[in-house]
C-alpha cells in the first residue's frame, strides 16, 4: 500500500491528503435541511448530514489528491449512525481511487491491540468466512503502551499490506508536556522516532517503510531531525493551514526527491467556503470551495519546494 501511495503522490504532484473531519457546524444548511427533512433532527439525520457534505467534497477533489484522512472521532460522536456515515465514507473514497487513512488513534496492548488492527485493517473470522471491518489502507496509532500495543498493528500490515503512521510529534500546543520530556538527555520524540525507524526497517516497500510517523507541521525544527533520524518512513504532517503551518515550514519534512511527507489539511479544505478568501463560492458551492483550497495548497507547498 505504501508504495501505491507513494505513486498517487508522485502522479497528482500533491503530497496532501484531505482531512475528513466533518463537524455539523461544517455542514451547510441547506445540506442539514435535506438530511432533517428525510430523517428528522436525530443521530441518523446528523450522520446523513454528513455523509452528503463527504461526498461532495469527495467528489470535487478526488482527481487532485492521492489520499484522505477521515477523523473517527468526529463520526463516533454520533454513536452507530455516525460510525456508519464514517464506513460508507471510507468506502466511497476507496471507489475513486483514493488511498483512506484512518486516523483512529488506536493504542492498547495484547488482544484488544489486535482486535483494533483487524477491526481497521485486517479481516475477522466468524465461522468458515473472513470479513473485512472498516478497511482503511493506513491507520494512525498511538505508541504510548510501546511494543505491546504496536506490533499487533504492524503483523496485520504484513498480512494485508496496510500500513501505519505512528504519532512521534503531534501539532497541539501541549504535545511537549510528555513528548518533550529528556530521556537520557534526548527528547522522548526522538527515542520513538528511532522506535518507527527501526519497526520499519523490517516492512519495507520499494523506496519507503510501511511504517510511517506523525510530526506536526506547527514544529518544523523538530521535524528536521526526525527526518534524519526516520530517512524511510512516510511522514504525515498535521497542522497545515488552520493550525498555522505553511508551505514554508514544511521543506525540512521532504527527503530530496521531493517525496517523504504527505500533508493533512482539515477544516482548512473542508470548510473553505466559510474563509473569505472563498467567500465568492458561497455555501451552495461548498464543494467548488474546497477544491480551489485543495488547488491553493498543493501550490503554496510546490512552490516551497521548488525554492528550498
Amino acid at each position: 500500500m505504501i508504495n501505491k501511495l507513494i505513486g498517487k503522490i508522485q502522479k497528482t504532484g500533491a503530497p496532501i491528503v484531505v482531512g475528513l473531519d466533518p463537524m455539523l457546524s461544517y455542514v451547510p444548511e441547506h445540506v442539514q435541511r435535506e438530511a432533517f427533512n428525510e430523517y428528522g433532527e436525530t443521530l441518523r439525520g446528523a450522520a446523513e448530514a454528513i455523509w452528503k457534505f463527504n461526498k461532495e467534497i469527495v467528489d470535487r477533489t478526488y482527481d487532485l489528491i492521492p489520499a484522505v484522512k477521515p477523523q473517527i472521532a468526529m463520526y463516533e460522536q454520533f454513536g452507530v449512525e455516525g460510525l456508519e456515515a464514517y464506513k460508507k465514507t471510507v468506502d466511497y473514497c476507496k471507489s475513486k481511487g483514493l488511498v483512506v487513512i484512518g486516523d483512529i488513534k488506536r493504542g492498547d496492548i495484547g488482544s484488544t491491540s489486535a482486535a483494533y488492527a483487524v477491526g481497521h485493517l485486517g479481516k475477522v473470522q466468524i465461522g468458515s468466512r473472513t470479513y473485512s471491518g472498516f478497511d482503511e489502507d493506513f491507520a494512525t496509532v498511538n505508541p504510548y503502551l510501546g511494543s505491546d500495543g504496536v506490533k499487533p498493528f504492524i503483523e496485520v500490515c504484513k498480512e494485508e499490506n496496510k500500513g501505519l503512521f505512528i504519532l512521534v510529534k503531534t501539532s497541539n500546543p501541549s504535545s511537549g508536556e510528555f513528548q518533550d520530556r529528556l530521556v537520557d538527555e534526548r527528547p522522548l520524540y526522538e527515542l520513538v522516532g528511532e522506535k518507527v525507524a527501526e519497526w520499519g526497517a523490517e516492512h519495507c516497500g520499494d523506496t519507503y517503510s510501511y511504517i510511517g510517523a506523525v510530526v506536526g507541521a506547527t514544529y518544523p525544527e523538530q521535524g528536521k531531525v526526525l527526518r534524519k533520524i526516520m530517512p524511510k518512513s512516510l511522514i504525515l504532517v498535521p497542522g497545515y493551514g488552520a493550525q498555522g503551518g505553511k508551505g514554508k515550514d514544511l521543506v525540512h519534512f521532504f527527503n530530496e526527491d521531493g517525496l517523504g511527507a504527505i500533508v493533512n489539511s482539515s477544516r482548512g479544505i473542508i470548510a473553505a467556503y466559510k474563509q473569505e478568501a472563498y467567500a465568492r463560492f458561497g455555501a451552495e458551492n461548498f464543494g467548488e470551495a474546497s477544491r480551489a483550497a485543495v488547488e491553493d495548497m498543493i501550490a503554496d507547498i510546490r512552490g516551497a519546494l521548488e525554492t528550498r
